[in-house]
This record gives C-alpha cells, structure tokens and sequence, in this order.
C-alpha cells in the first residue's frame, strides 16, 4: 500500500492519488492499487518498462504461464520517491507518445512547486513573474542572469520574455497534445468491443489515424510528381496543414513515408498499440507465485528478443526521421534568435564580449563541461522534450531560445556571420576606438547597395531567395538582349519559391518585361516558364500573380508583346479556374481580336480562343463563343481565317456536341443565316460573307459525321480489332488540321475503321431506323440546303462554287452509300430532267438556277469510278438537250462546264457530251454544243484540241444550218489566242477567212457581229503576226463596208462593236506601217459612222486618231536617230493610260462624254 498511496514530497497528494486511481479504474477499466505490490491481473495496464511504444503478445499468449506484473501507478510512484526525476519524465513522455497518460506524473511535473522546493527561487524571478502573469518553474529559469550586476535590466527583461514566450508554445503544443489523445479516444468502448469481438468488420478511422493518412499521402502525391491530385486533396481536405507534421497531432511521431509502410508491412507482424502490453524487462524470479519451466522460458525469451528487435528498427526509423525534422528547426531556430539580438541593439552585439554573452544564455562561449553541467543541475525537472532539445543544443552549440517573428530577419542581414564566427581580438590594450580605426583601413565596402549584397551571404534556402529577389531587378538591364532568355529559369524559380507578394509581383513583371520585341523563339521559352510556374503554384496563385501581367501589356504598343499575351491566355488556360477562364480570360481575348490592328496577334487570339473553348464549361457562355467564331471569320486577314477554322470552329463544335447543341444550334444557326443572306440577295448579295458562313458549315461537317457515328444503334457493341482493314487514303477529305480529322475527334484510328464497317452495312442493308442524329441529316438538312441552292443566282459564279465545294466534302465524309442513296434521289426529284420543267418564257425553272452546276460539280464527281462517270455524262447531256429545245438560258449549263473545265482530269468526259451534241439531230442542241467548245478550250492540251476539238469544230462549220456555223467563230478565236501550234492556227485562219470572203456570208450581219466581237476579245492576246496580217486588216475592210450600210440600226450595231475592237487593239505596238495602212484608216471610217450615229464616241475617236497620228510623226522624225527615245515611249504609255481611263468613263452618260478630253483651265 505504501507503494500506491505516500507521496514522499507532499502529505496531501495521498489522497489525490487515490482519487486519481480511482478514476482511472473507472474509466479504462483497469484496477487500482491493490493491497499487495503486485497484481495478478494487468492487461489493460501499460508496461512502461521497455519503451511504451511497441505492443507485442503477452505472456499469457505461453501456455502455462500466467502474467504477474507491477502497477505502473506503483512504478511511477517509486521512482518519484526515490527521486529519480529524469526517469519519471521520461517515463511521463513515453506515456504521453502512447497515448496513456498516467494522473500522478501529470499532476507532479505540472505543479511548479515541487521544483521550487528543491532550488528555491529567487526575488527576482517571483517579481518578474508576478508582472508578466506567467507560470515560472523550474525550465523557465535561468540562472545565469541574477548576477551582482543590478544594471541589467534590459537584458533580464528581454531574457523573462524569451523565456516566457517559451513556456507559452510548450502549453499550447500540450493543449494539442491532450486534445489529440482525447480525439483518439473518441471511439465508444462498447464499439470497440463490437469490432474486436468481430475481426470481419473494420474498426471506423479515428480523426488522428485520418489527419496522419491524409498527411503521407499528400506526401507521396507530392513526391512523385502529381502535382494536380495533390493539389485536388488538399482542396478537398482544407481544414488541414499539410506543410506541417505538427497539425496532425503534436507529440506524435512522424512516421515514414508510404513507400516505406508498403515494403514493411508485410515483414513484421502489426498489433494495436492500444490493445497489448509488452513484458520485456521483467525478471522470471520477480513473478512471484508462478511455475516457469526452462523450455517455456526459452520460448518467451525467444518471442521478447524478436518483438524488441523489430520494435527497435522502428524506432530507429522514427528516430531517423525526427532527427533530420529538428536538425532542420534548429537550424532556423537559430537563425531567427540571431536575427532579433542583432535587432535589439546591434552595436551592442559586436562590442560585448564573452561574459555578456553569457549573461545572455548563450552557451557558444562556455566550455563544453560547463554546458554539460548546466544541463544536468535543471534538466531533472524539466519536461522530456525540452531536455532532448537542450542536449542538441548543447552538442551543436546552438541557441535555444525560442523562434521569433520572421519579419525581424529582415531587419538585419548581418548577424549571422557575426554569431557564427568571431573576430579575434588582439592580445594588446587597444582602445575600441584605436580597434575600430585600424580595421578601417581594410579595403572593403558595404555602404553600397551591392557591398551589403556581397558582405551578407546567404546562409538557407530562404535567405538565398530573399537575395535573388533583390539582385535580380538590378542583373536583367544589364544582360544582352539577345541573351536574356537565359534568365528565364531563375526568375521564374524564385518568382515561385519567394515568400513576399510584392518581390514576386516584380519578378513576374521582369519576365513579362525581359525582353523589348521577343521573337518566336523567346516567346516559347516564356511561354513554357509560364506553365511551369502554374503547374507548381496552383490556379489561385496563377489569376493573382499571372494574369494581371498579361493585363498590363493588352494594349502595349509593340505587336510581340500583346503577342505574348494573347498566346499566354491560351497556354494557361488549363492552370486557371473554370470561372476565370470563361469570364476574365474571355473578356482580354475578345478585346483583342475586336480591337487590336496587327494580324498574327489576332491570329493567336483565336488560337487561343479556341483552347479556351476546350475548357468552358458555362452553357451560358456558348452565345458569346459563337459571335466570336463569326467575327474572326469575317476577319480581312486570311491567317485569322484559317487559324478559326483549324482550332475555333473544332473546339466550338466540341463543345455543343457535349451540350448536345450542335445540330440544333450550331448548324441551325449557320443554315438561317445563309438563308437570310440569301433574302437579303435581292438588293445585292454580300458574297464575301456568303463565303464566310459557308466556310464554316464545311468545316462543322467533320464534327457533325463523328457525332453522328458516336450516336449510332451500333456503337456500344463497336468493338477495334487489330485485323480490320485500314481506311482508303482518300475515303475523307484533307483536314485543314488535327482537330477537324473524324479519327481525332472518334479517338483513334482503329475505333474509327470499326464503326465505319459498321456504318456502312447499317446503311446499305438497315436504313436510318431508329437513327436519329442521322435523320436530322436526311430530313432536314439536305432539304434545307437544296432549297438554299435552288435560290442562288446563277451568275454569282463566287457562291456556285463554294456550295459545289461544300457538297463535294459533305459526300465525301458521309461516303459513297449515303451519297448515292440519300442525296442523290433529294436532286434528282428536284432536278426532273424534262421540256416541260422549264418555263421558256421567263426561264427561271430549276434547270436555270445554280441546282444543276452545284449538283453535277459537287455531288455527281465526288467519286470517280466508271458509273459515277457515266452518271455525270449523261445528266450533263440531257440538261444540255433539255435547256436547248426549250430555248431556255444556258448559264447553268455554262456554269456547269466552266466549274468541270478547270479540272484537266474531265476534259475528255466533257468533249465525250459536246460530241453527244455535235451530232444531234437538233440544230439547237448543235448551237449549244458549238459554244460549249469555248468554255472548256483555256488550259486544255494542244493535243486533244487538234485531236477532238478541230475536228469537231470544222464538222458544225459545214452545218447546213447557220446558226450552228456562227456558234463555231467563238471557239476558233479562243484557239487562236490560246494554240501555239502553228499548223492547227493555219487551219482556223483559213476557216475564218472563208467567213469573210464567202459571197454567202456577205449579208449575214450576225456573223460580222459575231467576229468583230472575237477578233476584240482575242487580239490583245493573239499571235502578233495573225493580229497583223489578218485582224487588222479586215477590220479595216469591215468598217469601210459598214460606211455603206443602207439600215441604220445595223450600222450603228457594227459601229459600235468596232469601237470595242478598236479600243482593245490599241493598247497593242502596231508597226507604222500598219498604223498608216490599215489601224488609222478604220479608225476614221469608224469616225465617219459616229458622227451620224454616236457623237459621244466621235469625240473619242478623234482624240484616238490625232494621238496614232503624233506617234507616226515622232517615229518619222526620230528614224535617223536609228531609235525611238526613252520620252516619247513614256509618253506614248502615258497616253495609252489616260485613254483607257477616260474609256472606263463611258458608263456615266452621253453628255458627259464632250467633256471627257477637255483640256483643264
């Protein structure tokens, strides 16, 4: 009982002891002191004798022993009478680190009377703590500061407050401490019955086992590079520190890490640490009343010696890692406590001396055995945690005081190398004053900027960030510009890593500033430092400290610069919060393209824009993102252009697919706006935009056939197979980027190649039941767009050809089977290929609207194999049948030709239909194929002309009919102007010379009108000796026969195609003979006609006439130079030029014609 109850230091905690145990065998469930020393039950006692740490089997687990062991009330009991104060302390630690924490232990090491019967406290200490209102015991004093010395009151005060602050951080980590035992023992004890008497079931987390957890796994995120999940658990674990060990529970030992816990956990066998005892220590001939064999003795030998020994390589581990933890404290420990000595009196630093020093508590300037025993007269009252740090602390002659605030290291930069390293003094009487003027003459500076830099080296991670933050502003003007990329990481690491806002804002703002006009090649380095720094800091810190420098430069007055903005909003759109990106990052993007006059900026804010389109997620955004897909597409810069259709208009049409939009909206709103374009045509059709709108339909077509695949009946059952056939390189169009590539958009190519197996059969052999995206297709918007097509005007040539290209790559990306069995019939029931489906008198029946030029240019030669050929021949000749015996206009069919006659490849498929025509029984449909030949002729080889052309053009000249002969002049002028080949040009100067100077053709006014029209459109451009000897000539002849013409009408028709011929023929070098002989003479005859006919044009040829007739006089006074000279060519250009500029004024009117060459008062 002795044992249990005295308390050799205080008579009065006898009874506090046993009301402590009896609380204590009420709440654990443990005995109290029984009458005897020992006690045959304790199981639900901690043995405390090894290291309280470490569970292991106890004895009871050997058959045939029963366990005995003493109380560790009892234990602690004894050790406090015997006055072995160091071992209950750190019997009181351990059993503080195992969560069991014994009521006498804490009830004596918390009341500081039981130290201040032992030392005694001074007056000074009692006063000191009565006016600080703090708790002194026996670690809060220190007793090298009550000297004889009364003058020292400072330094006590500052000493008392160092002391004090102390104590106050080692009761707040106690606070921590108990509530974390407290959150352990949260668990109700029946639970705990509940699961230990089911192992299937898991026992529920305790909020330490989960802080802890949550802590090394964040480490292991952390450690091996994933960044962003590391970042996404502390986001959702924000009630957390998981920079610091100690928010988990203080007094708790940091484990190790994962990786470790991983390799180990299945070497050792674990136990609950609150559920065994360990008896290790324990002597076999202390366990009284107990029959122990040898062998059992052996066996629990055995099982004691393995369980210490893996609890000591645990605790080694620990121990490793909590070493390496303080060694890091310390260390910045003592850097702060240097920092504020230096802070209060830095003169006085320098000039005290060792007993000063001393007086201050320092132990650097004691002898090792003097720190040793200071520590051993007060270590034995002191708590366990201040011992082990004050024994460091003595080993690494370290400060230890406690830490102060981090913004008294700032004040002084040079106290560290004052504390670590001491000036010898001499062995002379020198005055301090004679001390001080003899070190002057050392040739140092520190009263500079850049000597202060250099007298303080950094001594830590920390303060060497503090002194790159500082020189830098002063290293980048004076590095070369070309060089400066090279400065780029370091700027960017400390920007990173320095811990003040302002210091980071600059450097931020040097990175954005390094260089004056970065070229591509900087901007990428930038760029990719930007990245860099948002993978590390995180969205928060990437809008605060990032996005306001892109701000700043928005509107900077270099191009490279806003440059670099609008490519940094791109690239940083995947590090920004969704919130930011769709309305800060928005707005900057959309004020540039709207605003900003330089092409490759707005180039890369649509780039930019259409990242940023990827990573949206506001529906009410989409409004906003397509007027932006609209406004750069009416960009005037092409490269704008094209960089919306390669990275806005995917990512846009990305995104309604998501939302499920894309053909309600987004196609919806393409098709009712070329529908209104198309309303709108009647007071002048705005092609460009036309064109533009187009543009983006055909691009929006890769994205809607993906859709529709990833919506089809089959695609949950499409399964990639290695064996499947690979895709035809020509099955879809050349993509004008990744994005618009169908296998980029499904996901692979394999997938692809599946689906599109899939397709194909569920078309051909299914139909579109149940297929809805597919429908929309067919059902609406085919329909929509051939009704689009059936209102175009025929003659904006712009528009045919556009809608031509879109239906070629819309059949070629929905494939062959679609095309012939979806859209195909939606033509041909609009295109019903008969005499009566034109209306002859008006001629606006759907055979003479842009449907027939778009149909057969954009759908029937999407595909090239023989059928679709014959396909294409044959529609091509009935329309040419159909539009000639109804006598309707031909421009569709003209259309359709022209767009087929810039391929080479269907030259010979359209002299195969012009043939079909040529020999027709229709002298209509021969007329329509002679003047088909002139369309086609331009770029076709000289070869199949004098093969299939000449031949078949000779054929209609011998017509009976002479229409059909007249329709042929057309096609040999554009021989004669395109043909080189002189014996085929002999052939049709012959065929035209019989048209002049055949009796019969002399009357046939339509012949003459049709060849003085083809000899003004082909002779600029004709072979100068058929324009010699044969055009001007007749043309001579031509206007001197219509002086003779008796019907005015038709002399006025010659007339005035003469004057076109002769307009067009004077820009041509015309020799002098040929002007005197032939070129000015059919110009007064033509004059002779305008006098009577036009007298607006007879002022022109008068002016035309008398400036062919100064040119003859110039080159005849100039022949016996031998040359013409250099003014009277320029001259004569200059008047060529002004001619032609008052001819374009002939379209005004009559009366202002007089006016035209009027000499200028």
């Amino acid at each position: 009982m002795a044992a249990c109850s005295v308390n050799p230091f205080n008579g009065s905690d006898s009874e506090d002891e046993n009301e402590n145990e009896k609380e204590k065998s009420a709440g654990d469930g443990a005995p109290g002191c029984r009458s005897g020393a020992l006690s045959p039950k304790t199981d639900s006692q901690p043995a405390a004798l090894l290291s309280g740490s470490k569970t292991s089997p106890s004895l009871e687990a050997v058959p045939g022993v029963s366990e005995a062991r003493l109380s560790v009330d009892a234990v602690a009991a004894q050790l406090l009478r015997d006055q072995y104060i160091l071992t209950a302390l750190e019997l009181h630690t351990e059993l503080l680190e195992s969560g069991r924490e014994l009521p006498r232990l804490r009830d004596y090491f918390s009341n500081p009377g039981n130290f201040e019967k032992q030392g005694g406290t001074p007056p000074a200490v009692k006063e000191q703590g009565d006016r600080a209102g703090s708790v002194s015991t026996l670690d809060s004093l220190d007793f090298a500061r009550y000297s004889d010395d009364g003058h020292r009151e400072a330094d006590d005060r500052v000493a008392v407050l160092e002391f004090e602050l102390r104590k106050a951080k080692d009761t707040i980590q106690a606070l921590r401490a108990n509530l974390t035992q407290a959150a352990e023992r949260e668990v109700p004890s029946q639970e705990k019955r509940s699961f230990k008497s089911s192992p299937e079931i898991q026992e529920p987390i305790r909020p330490l086992e989960k802080r802890a957890l949550n802590f090394l796994v964040n480490e292991y995120l952390l450690k091996n590079n994933y960044k962003l999940s590391s970042i996404t658990f502390s986001d959702e674990n924000d009630d957390q520190d998981f920079e610091l060990w100690d928010d988990v529970g203080l007094n708790i030992p940091k484990p190790p890490g994962l990786l470790h816990l991983y390799r180990n956990g299945g070497s050792r066998p674990t136990f609950p640490r609150s559920t065994a005892d360990i008896g290790v220590g324990v002597e076999a001939k202390e366990l009284l009343g107990v029959s122990i064999t040898h062998e059992t003795l052996q066996e629990v030998a055995r099982i004691q010696h393995a369980e210490v020994v893996l609890e000591l390589q645990y605790q080694v581990d620990l121990l490793n890692s909590e070493k390496q933890s303080l060694a890091e404290q310390i260390k910045h420990l003592q850097s702060e406590i240097h920092t504020l000595k230096k802070s209060i009196s830095t003169s006085s630093v320098v000039s005290l001396g060792k007993e000063e020093l001393q007086r201050s508590g320092h132990f650097s300037d004691r002898s090792p055995q003097d720190s040793q025993h200071c520590l051993g007269t007060r270590e034995a009252s002191w708590p366990g945690d201040i011992v082990a740090h004050l024994r460091q602390d003595a080993s690494l002659n370290v400060d230890p005081s406690p830490p102060l605030h981090p913004s008294a290291k700032s004040k002084s930069q040079n106290l560290e190398s004052h504390s670590s390293t001491h000036l010898d003094q001499p062995n002379r009487n020198l005055s301090p004053a004679f001390h001080k003027a003899l070190l002057s003459f050392c040739r140092t500076s520190i009263d500079s900027r850049l000597g202060s830099e250099v007298s303080h080296i950094a001594s830590s991670e920390e303060s060497l960030l503090l002194t790159l933050g500082r020189c830098l502003p002063h290293i980048v003007p004076n590095v070369l510009l070309a060089k400066r990329e090279e400065l780029i990481p370091l700027i960017l690491s400390t920007a990173c890593l320095h811990p003040e806002p302002k210091e980071r804002d600059q450097l931020l703002h040097i990175l954005f500033n390094l260089i004056k006009r970065p070229d591509d090649e900087q901007r990428q380095m930038i760029l990719t430092g930007c990245v860099a720094f948002a993978c590390h800091v995180g969205p928060t810190r990437v809008e605060a400290e990032l996005l306001p420098q892109c701000w700043e430069q928005i509107n900077h007055k270099y191009p490279e610069r806003r440059l670099l903005v609008a490519e940094s909003c791109g690239v940083l759109a995947p590090y920004l919060l969704d919130t930011i990106r769709s309305s800060l990052v928005l707005s900057m993007l959309q004020q540039m393209l709207a605003e900003d006059k330089s092409d490759p900026v707005r180039e890369a804010v649509v780039r930019s824009l259409g990242i940023i389109m990827g990573y949206i997620n506001d529906p009410d955004k989409y409004p906003q993102g397509f007027e932006l897909m609209l406004l750069s597409l009416s960009d005037p810069s092409e490269r704008v252009v094209c960089a919306a259709h390669q990275v806005l208009i995917p990512a846009l049409a990305a995104w309604a697919t998501k939302m499920g939009t894309l053909q309600s909206q987004l196609l919806t709103s393409l098709l009712a706006r070329i529908e209104g374009l198309i309303r709108e045509s009647d007071h002048g059709l705005d092609e460009h935009k036309l064109r533009t709108l187009l543009s983006a339909l055909q691009s929006l077509t890769p994205p809607l056939f993906a859709m529709v695949l990833q919506s089809a009946p089959f695609t949950p059952q499409a399964d990639p197979q290695d064996g499947a056939p690979p895709i035809e390189v020509t099955r879809f169009p050349r993509p004008a980027s990744l994005l618009q590539d169908v296998a980029v958009i499904i996901g692979s190519r394999e997938k692809l190649t599946v689906l599109l197996q899939l397709y194909d059969h569920q078309l051909e052999h299914e139909g579109t039941t149940g297929w809805a995206s597919l429908l929309w297709v067919v059902n609406q918007l085919l329909p929509q767009l051939i009704g689009i097509v059936g209102r175009i005007s025929i003659t904006s040539t712009t528009c045919v050809h556009e809608f031509s290209r879109f239906f070629w790559r819309f059949c070629r990306t929905f494939g062959r089977i679609f095309t012939n069995t979806k859209v195909k019939p939606q033509f041909q029931e609009i295109l019903r290929l008969s005499e009566e489906n034109v209306d002859v008198t008006t001629g606006n029946g759907v055979l003479t609207k842009a449907t027939v030029p778009i149909y057969a240019t954009g759908v029937l030669t999407c595909y090239n194999q023989e059928e679709d050929r014959k396909l294409l021949v044959a529609f091509l000749e009935d329309v040419m049948m159909t539009l000639s015996l109804s006598h309707a206009p031909l421009d569709s069919l003209k259309a359709s030709f022209v767009e087929l006659g810039a391929n080479p490849a269907y030259h010979e498929l359209l002299l195969t239909v012009l043939w079909y025509g040529v020999v027709h029984t229709s002298a209509h449909v021969r007329c329509t194929a002679a003047r088909m030949f002139e369309l086609i002729l331009r770029g076709m080889s000289e070869a199949l002309i004098d093969k299939r052309v000449a031949p078949a053009l000779i054929t209609l000249c011998s017509d009976p009919e002479f229409s059909v002969r007249i329709s042929t002049i057309p096609a040999f002028g554009t021989i004669m102007e395109t043909v080189t080949q002189k014996e085929l040009l002999e052939r049709v100067k012959m065929q035209l010379a019989s048209f002049l100077e055949d009796p019969q053709y002399q009357d046939q006014h339509s012949l003459h009108m049709e060849i003085i029209g083809t000899f003004g459109r082909v002779g600029p451009n004709a072979e100068p000796r058929f324009r010699d000897e044969f055009v001007l000539p007749h043309l001579y002849k031509l206007a001197l026969a219509n002086n003779l013409q008796a019907a005015k009408t038709k002399r006025l028709d010659i007339a005035t195609q003469l004057f076109e011929a002769y307009s067009a023929l004077s820009c041509c070098f015309i020799s002098e003979e040929l002007m005197v002989n032939h070129f000015l003479p059919g110009l007064r005859c033509l004059r002779n006609d305008m006098e009577l006919l036009s007298p607006e044009h007879e002022v022109i040829l008068t002016s035309m006439i008398k400036e062919c007739e100064q040119k003859v006089e110039s080159r005849s006074i100039q022949e016996p130079l031998g040359s013409v000279s250099l003014a009277a060519s320029l001259v004569s250009e200059d008047a060529k030029t002004k001619f032609l500029s008052k001819m374009g004024q002939l379209t005004t009117s009559g009366a202002m014609l007089a006016n035209v060459f009027q000499r200028k008062k």
